[in-house]
C-alpha cells in the first residue's frame, strides 16, 4: 500500500539524505525540491525513487558533487558547456537559464551541455523555459537502453524529448521517452504489481507483453511508434552529438559509467514575443486547446487533455493530499538519511 508524504516532509527527508551522502548544502536543497516536486507532479518515477540510486552513483564517484559546469565555447545564440560529471539536475538548470538568458539576447538561444549526468525528469527544465516566458525545446541523449526496431539487443537511447509552450496559466509540457513506458514508469507498475495498459516491451519469447516484470527482464522496451520511436531517438543522438561534441549513446555504452554519465543534453529558448505579436499568439493558443478540451472522448469519464493539463491537477491534489510514496522507497530515502 502507497503512503502519502506531505510535500515539506519529503523535501526535508530527501534533502537530509543527500547531504548525508556529501552533496553540498545548495545543491542537496535544490536538488531535494527538483525530485519532491517531480513526485508532487505524478512523476514518482524521477522524484523520490531515483534518490537511492542517485546517491549510489554519488558514493560510487559516478557523480562529482563539487563541481561546476564550464563554457567552453559560444557563438552568437549558441554555446557549448562541459558539464564535468557534476550533478545532472543542476547542470541542467544552469544550461536550461543560459538558453534563456541567450534568448532575451537574441530571439532565441541554445546551451548544449555535455558530459553531464541524469538529469532526472527532463520535463522540469522544459517548464522553466516556459514559466520564465520562453518556448522550449529539450532533449538528452543517454546510453543504448533500448533495441532499435529489428534488433533484440539494446542499441540505441531511449532519449527523451520535451517542448513547452508558455500561457497565461500553467503551461503545456511535452515530456516524452522514445518507449511507449519509460523503465523508471515501468517500476513504478512493477512495485505496485500492475500490468501496464497497453503493450510495454517483449518477454523472454518474443511477445508483446504488458507485464513490467518480464520486459525488466529481458531489457526489450517497446519504442514509441515502432520502428518511428527508434528511429527518433536515433535522429536526437546524433542531432545531440553535432551540436553539443558530446558523446554518442554508443560511447556511453561503451564506458559504462552508470544511467546517464557523460551524457549530452540540448536547451533551446525562443522568445514567442520576438516579433511583437504575442498576444495575437497567445489567443491563437488559448483557442488550439479549448478545442483539444472540446474534442469528443472515447470515455465519458476521461475528457481529452493537452500535454502537461494532468500535472497541474496532480500537483494541487498531491500538495493537498501528501504525495504519494512507495513504502519500501521512502524507508530506502529515510534510511539514508539516518532518521
Amino acid at each position: 500500500m502507497g503512503l502519502r508524504i506531505p510535500y515539506k516532509e519529503m523535501k526535508r527527508i530527501i534533502e537530509k539524505a543527500l547531504l548525508a551522502a556529501g552533496v553540498p548544502a545548495e545543491k542537496a536543497a535544490v536538488c531535494a525540491e527538483i525530485h519532491t516536486d517531480s513526485s508532487a507532479d505524478g512523476i514518482e518515477s524521477h522524484g523520490l525513487n531515483r534518490v537511492p540510486r542517485f546517491i549510489d552513483y554519488v558514493k560510487k564517484g559516478l557523480v562529482n558533487v563539487n563541481t561546476e559546469p564550464e563554457i567552453v565555447s559560444a557563438r552568437g545564440a549558441v554555446e557549448r558547456i562541459d558539464g564535468h560529471r557534476g550533478i545532472g539536475i543542476t547542470n541542467a538548470l544552469f544550461a536550461a537559464d543560459r538558453a534563456v538568458e541567450l534568448a532575451g539576447i537574441h530571439g532565441i538561444g541554445c546551451a548544449a551541455l555535455r558530459n553531464t549526468t541524469h538529469w532526472m525528469r527532463g520535463g522540469t527544465y522544459a517548464c522553466r523555459i516556459a514559466e520564465k516566458g520562453f518556448m522550449g525545446i529539450s532533449w538528452i541523449c543517454t546510453e543504448n537502453v533500448m533495441p532499435l526496431w529489428g534488433s533484440d539487443v539494446q542499441s540505441v537511447g531511449n532519449n527523451p524529448f520535451c517542448i513547452s509552450i508558455p500561457r497565461a496559466g500553467s503551461p503545456v509540457v511535452l515530456d516524452m521517452a522514445m518507449s511507449q513506458y519509460a523503465y523508471g514508469k515501468l517500476g513504478v507498475y512493477e512495485l505496485a504489481g500492475k500490468m501496464t495498459e497497453y503493450p510495454c516491451g517483449f518477454d523472454e519469447a518474443g511477445n508483446a507483453t504488458c507485464d513490467p516484470a518480464a520486459v525488466a527482464r529481458t531489457r526489450r522496451i517497446m519504442p514509441a511508434g515502432y520502428w518511428k520511436g527508434t528511429g527518433l531517438a536515433l535522429a536526437l543522438d546524433l542531432a545531440g552529438t553535432m551540436i553539443s561534441s558530446g558523446r554518442c549513446s554508443h560511447e556511453i555504452s561503451v564506458e559504462k559509467d552508470g544511467s546517464c554519465g557523460g551524457c549530452t543534453q540540448i536547451f533551446i529558448a525562443y522568445d514567442p514575443d520576438l516579433f511583437g505579436d504575442y498576444k495575437e499568439i497567445l489567443e491563437k493558443i488559448e483557442l488550439r486547446l479549448a478545442a483539444v478540451n472540446s474534442a469528443h472522448p472515447t470515455d465519458a469519464s476521461r475528457p481529452v487533455q493537452w500535454p502537461g493539463e494532468g500535472m497541474a491537477h496532480r500537483r494541487e491534489k498531491n500538495l493537498a493530499a501528501g504525495v504519494p510514496a512507495d513504502e519500501s522507497v521512502w524507508a530506502e530515502v529515510c534510511r539514508l538519511a539516518a532518521v
